[in-house]
């Protein structure tokens, strides 16, 4: 391992040659940069992944059968396990999409789930990511490139290929196809994972796409090449946030969305991957009852925990949370990438009299989570390695079967003091490594 991360430089370089940036917009205008690699990787043992797998899979299966749910019969509602206000208030709830079946029934095909693993060895997850989740394409090609540098490396560890996900991408699309092409419809090349939209096309056989490609004729999605040939779309992976999709049905000043598509998909013409609605599932408030979910719809004790987690829309936990703002996260449920996640311990007593009022004021919109001090992994820094804190984004995808992705994207901080390890906010990334044996 020694010689990989003494080229870790050079793998770095590797990925400035070939473009793999994400690009963020800040004070008006649009930035690319490159996503920090470290060599160091993070290594999970067979039977540490077997166990959040498990964990991992069961989670996404009871997400998606609430999914489906509140888009029809609402019994978890009427049982009295999620409150309704809680549900329709979430700004991911969209009725337009209410009694629409999804083709095979899956609204979450991709999802990302975000962990931290405390010091005692125990895993949390912190979020989850069902709408159009990123960053499978940087261990993608890390892992590419590493190997390159350093062959020997992987000649001498017990490394799982990860080379697997874009097939694996492929086969969920497959599942879900009404009979056309595969397409990756991607915003722009100004959009933030512009690189992994053009990757994961390449990768995963499917066509990459603008919105102007794309029309809808007869209530059926086609994709219209620069020559003008047309052909129909079975599966469109849209890496286009709900609201944008379609400007017919939902904001119409979209400059990306397809006029018609929801009307496409509505009757069965099309899948859409992920869903659109999705992100009344991973709402973070929604959150604080994913393990009741999985007891209701799976009958089964939830093997990953949640952070503890209080909900100020309850007045026993607002109350909790007010007093002790001081040494909780608290979390804005609108803002996501890292923003709006506050330490009470960081503000000062005027700050913290701020926010109370704000919570006071707006319940619905905030959560506050018990600090998980999660370990810290090494990294390079100059020609010392020092410990920085990491997360870890899994990938589950959901087709015939659910399954994780035997790697992952392993986000660090970069500032010593940091528990942020959002790329938007200056993290950077390591491969993670499931050991076979």
């Amino acid at each position: 391992m020694f010689e990989l991360i003494e080229n870790g430089d050079q793998v770095n370089k590797l990925m400035a040659r070939y473009g793999v940036k994400f690009g963020i917009y800040k004070n008006g205008q649009f930035q690319e940069q490159i996503f920090p690699f470290d060599a160091i990787p993070r290594i999970l043992s067979r039977q540490e992944f077997e166990r959040l797998e498990k964990g991992l899979i069961q989670r996404v299966d009871a997400l998606n059968r609430f999914l489906y749910d509140i888009y029809h019969g609402k019994q978890i509602i009427a049982d009295g396990v999620v409150p309704e206000d809680f549900v329709f208030s979430s700004k991911g709830y969209l009725p337009q999409c209410e009694g629409i079946t999804p083709p095979g029934n899956c609204y979450s095909h991709i999802s990302g789930i975000d962990l931290v693993q405390a010091k005692n060895g125990t895993w949390y997850v912190l979020e989850d990511n069902l709408r159009i989740p990123s960053g499978a394409s940087y261990p993608m090609i890390a892992r590419e490139l590493t190997r390159r540098v350093s062959p020997r490396t992987f000649a001498k560890y017990h490394v799982v290929d990860n080379r697997n996900y874009a097939k694996m991408l492929q086969d969920v699309m497959n599942n879900v196809n009404t009979g056309g092409i595969n397409v990756i419809m991607t915003p722009g090349r100004y959009n933030a994972a512009f690189f992994e939209h053009s990757y994961l096309a390449e990768r995963a056989k499917a066509v990459l796409a603008f919105p102007q490609d794309l029309f809808v004729e007869n209530n059926k999605l086609y994709y219209s090449n620069y020559t003008g040939e047309r052909q129909k779309v079975g599966t469109l992976y849209r890496r286009v946030s709900d609201e944008y999709i379609d400007p017919m049905t939902f904001l119409p000043e979209s400059l990306i969305g397809v006029p018609h598509l929801m009307d496409v998909y509505r009757a069965g013409n099309v899948a859409l991957v992920n869903a659109p609605g999705n992100g009344v599932a991973d709402d973070k408030g929604i959150y604080y009852f994913v393990p009741k979910m999985i007891s209701y719809y799976l009958g089964e004790e939830p093997i990953l925990k949640n952070a503890p987690t209080y909900l100020a829309f309850y007045e026993e936990d607002r109350e909790y949370i007010l007093r002790n703002l001081e040494k909780l996260v608290v979390k804005d449920v609108s803002e996501a990438g890292g923003y709006g996640v506050v330490f009470g311990n960081r503000l000062s007593a005027e700050e913290q009299r701020q926010l109370a009022d704000e919570i006071k004021g707006q319940p619905r919109r905030f959560i506050a989570q018990e600090v998980i001090d999660f370990i810290d992994l090494n990294i390079v820094e100059g020609s010392t390695e020092v410990p920085r804190k990491a997360d870890l984004r899994a990938f589950v995808l959901s087709g015939k079967e659910t399954k994780v992705w035997a790697s992952g994207l392993t986000r660090f901080s970069r500032q010593a003091d940091s528990f942020v390890v959002n790329s938007s906010q200056g993290g950077g990334f390591k491969d993670t490594w499931v050991l076979s044996r």
